[in-house]
């Protein structure tokens, strides 16, 4: 029996590691050609000569004039904190009413809500685009920042619901017992419980936003002169899509952040997670 149990192990953790190696084999190629030249990159695309490796293709992406990447950081910086911050004030207490809520009428809303989570973003992109050029948004970034708020509020108020569901209702007992109202129980007991929570939604919302390309291509446009990293790369290495050189570096360059941010607060989504499922 335990001969078996090693074997199904074994098989799952190859099988694991072989979808990993396959997810990291396009960075691992993305990594080793920024320091390259055009030359080596088609002659060896798998292998990195750390003789001939510089960062001047590096130090080129970062001062290209087409595209300034510090200013796209900043940007999208901006958004992702601007989603954050909407998108978590927004469902917090919707998600706490529904959860404390045991009526008909409350499932039903968060069903509604939830739905959202099964429609891609692409298509409601269209009528999207109506609505903010009627109500004179389109092409701004109130307008984006509004737009990929409402694609955030499904997951974001979902993961909430659940992990307010689980918090003993004694806790708002107790606090009524003290003469605190709803929304001091809200704020001053429930939101910081919910610390490891909000930050797995941080991170999961921030790598959607920051990652996403359609939205502020479509919504933003070339026209207003402002772009993300995502618009801006493509932007950027768009009409040098051949030369190598530039394309890795700029790419390179697009992913840093996001990704140094994902491995400093990976443990924080497996804690929020793990929290979430068996709190209570």
């Amino acid at each position: 029996m335990k001969k078996t149990l090693t074997s199904a192990a074994l098989v799952r953790v190859a099988f694991i590691g072989l979808v990993s190696l396959g997810m990291l084999v396009p960075m691992y190629i993305l990594v080793v050609n920024a320091f390259k030249s055009q030359q080596d990159i088609l002659a060896n695309p798998f292998t990195l000569d750390f003789g001939s490796a510089t960062f001047q293709h590096l130090a080129d992406a970062w001062n290209n004039p087409d595209f300034s990447i510090l200013k796209g950081y900043g940007t999208t910086i901006a958004l992702v904190l601007c989603v954050n911050v909407l998108a978590m004030g927004v469902c917090a207490p919707a998600a706490y009413v529904l959860a404390r809520t045991p009526r008909t009428v409350s499932r039903i809303l968060l069903f509604f809500f939830i739905a959202g989570m099964f429609i891609p973003t692409q298509v409601i992109l269209v009528p999207v685009i109506f609505v903010l050029r009627a109500i004179g948004l389109m092409g701004t970034m109130p307008g984006l920042i509004l737009f990929m708020t409402a694609t955030t509020v499904p997951f974001t108020l979902f993961v909430f619901f659940g992990y307010i569901k689980v918090l003993p209702r004694s806790l708002d007992e107790a606090a009524a017992i003290d003469g605190a109202g709803r929304y001091y129980t809200l704020w001053r007991i429930i939101l910081p419980l919910m610390r490891p929570i909000l930050a797995t939604v941080f991170i999961l919302n921030s790598l959607s936003v920051w990652n996403d390309f359609a939205s502020p291509q479509m919504i933003l446009g070339p026209g207003s002169g402002v772009y993300t990293v995502t618009t801006g790369v493509y932007a950027a290495v768009g009409q040098y899509s051949t030369d190598y050189t530039k394309v890795f570096p700029t790419l390179l360059l697009a992913v840093i952040p996001i990704l140094v941010i994902f491995v400093v607060m990976q443990r924080h989504v497996m804690s929020g997670l793990a929290a979430g499922a068996v709190k209570g």
